[in-house]
């Protein structure tokens, strides 16, 4: 089957001088881009990259972490991407659950990772003699994902080539991406978003931007960033991100030139009803979809004039399925909630070295045809004459900026930490509308301050992942049954 490298050399082919990527080193032909897949793919041949093999990429983004995923790929190999900037145990336990068997990096990281695969040096010359790969398998892995979990631990999410390589086509013709599409790249790598961020521009022959973190996450350099580069889209924005945008009255038209901004990640409900619709007067996308089925299952176009009581998601993208169901996985009323479970083509292949976890959330399709299978989300929803309406979760998942967060994943830490003997997670929202995370903790941490147990979870957690505030507690309340009463911890307010 066809891949992105395949469309990248053809674009070199037909407009070798046309610029693929603007990044902080300088600007990058589909030529010159075109050609460092190739060596990469070469490098990765003779380094043992086969079908099933996982690679972690680890670099910096940038000309050599797109040519390195694309190589990969085209190798019918798998590719994992950390993002270097979070906590090494944390990238070697990904490592670990992907069962990656090679990093793909540069002598300088490969030092300081020390992740305990063999290494593919980037800075090291290809052999000019290795083999072609054969045609791509689409139903080998292409990538690993980690995803929050219900044992608080991440999991390794498995997508195959067909997967994605459906999956890039379909946003590609759904945001009507081409040539003259300037897109920036502002989701980190090591997250699925970075993929569709970095391979649907180019399968288009758009110009990719890959600015410095800082300049991304800064609103002031942000609006700079679109201004100066003259983006056009915005494949992968939060609407906590947007509403922070909103929030900056000095800030002029930060979205200024740019005529699709694509949102996904957590409810887009606050920011309409604060009105910040006016923040985005081009194409505004709602998406909905877990890591599970490839990032994206539904996708709405929100009108002017949006309907401020309503959380749509939309109607499922090509070669999808969403069905809602009720417990006993019969269809629910059209209006009634019940469970969302996806099928089709995103459907990943499961969870590495998780089969009792894979066997819970993946099941037959009762209503497709022979051995098609449903996710079951574990998102609530219901269908309405303008598509899904997202309901809420049924189980203690939240989404934080964009990320899936289990709260026993962060609650694993701060009982690993001295002087804890208690803690749980729970989410509030601030004046502003934004949830955030408070822990409650018990213990003997009168001596312990904030800033201490922030500095020790930062050894093992991402700042997505951090606690705004801490609070101490001599015990923490219970239910009749002994269990503790989280419910309480969730609606007794912020000290």
């Amino acid at each position: 089957m066809r891949t992105i490298a395949d469309d990248i050399a053809a674009h070199a082919a037909r407009h070798p001088d046309r610029i693929a990527l603007d990044t902080p080193e300088g600007a990058v032909t589909y030529a010159r881009l075109a050609a460092r897949v190739e060596e990469l793919t070469r490098l990765l041949r003779a380094g043992g990259a086969r079908p099933e093999t996982v690679c972690a990429v680890a670099v910096e983004h940038g000309l050599d972490a797109v040519a390195a995923m694309a190589a990969v790929l085209r190798c019918g190999a798998a590719f994992l991407t950390l993002d270097i900037g979070q906590p090494r145990d944390r990238l070697a336990a990904f490592v670990t659950s992907a069962g990656a068997r090679l990093l793909v990096t540069t002598s300088a990281h490969a030092h300081a990772l020390d992740l305990g695969v063999p290494a593919v040096l980037l800075d090291r010359p290809a052999p000019t003699d290795a083999q072609p790969p054969p045609p791509v398998d689409p139903h080998a892995l292409a990538y690993v994902s980690h995803t929050s979990g219900s044992t608080g631990e991440p999991s390794a999410v498995l997508v195959e080539h067909g997967a994605l390589d459906a999956y890039l086509r379909d946003t590609a013709h759904a945001f009507g991406l081409g040539p003259d599409t300037v897109a920036l790249q502002t989701a980190p790598l090591g997250y699925d978003a970075s993929i569709r961020d970095t391979f649907a521009p180019l399968l288009a022959g758009a110009r990719l931007v890959i600015v410095e973190r800082a300049r991304v996450l800064r609103p002031d350099a942000f609006a700079r960033t679109v201004r100066d580069h003259r983006v056009t889209a915005l494949l992968s924005v939060t609407p906590s991100f947007l509403a922070h945008l909103a929030g900056r009255p000095g800030l002029a038209d930060p979205l200024a030139g740019v005529t699709l901004v694509a949102s996904s990640g957590e409810s887009l409900r606050p920011f309409l009803a604060a009105g910040g619709r006016t923040l985005a007067p081009g194409r505004l996308v709602n998406q909905y979809g877990p890591t599970e089925c490839t990032m994206t299952t539904t996708r709405h176009d929100v009108p002017a004039t949006p309907d401020p009581g309503g959380d749509v998601v939309g109607r499922p993208r090509a070669g999808t399925v969403v069905r809602v169901l009720d417990a006993h996985l019969a269809p629910v009323p059209d209006g009634t909630v019940g469970e969302v479970y996806i099928g089709g083509a995103g459907v990943a292949r499961g969870y590495g070295g998780r089969p009792a976890r894979t066997a819970e959330c993946f099941l037959p399709d009762p209503y497709g045809p022979p051995g098609a299978r449903l996710y079951r989300t574990g998102d609530l929803g219901r269908w309405e004459r303008d598509g899904l309406h997202y309901a809420g979760r049924t189980d203690r998942q939240l989404k934080i900026r964009g990320h899936r967060v289990d709260p026993a994943e962060i609650e694993g830490a701060l009982l690993a930490l001295p002087g804890v003997t208690g803690a749980v997670i729970a989410p509030h929202t601030d004046d502003r509308g934004r949830l955030y995370l408070l822990a409650h903790l018990t213990g003997d941490l009168a001596a312990t301050t904030d800033a201490t147990l922030r500095a020790q979870l930062a050894r093992s957690l991402p700042p997505h992942l951090m606690p705004r505030r801490f609070q101490r507690h001599t015990s923490l309340p219970t239910t009749r049954a002994g269990k503790t009463d989280r419910r309480t911890l969730v609606t007794g307010g912020t000290p």
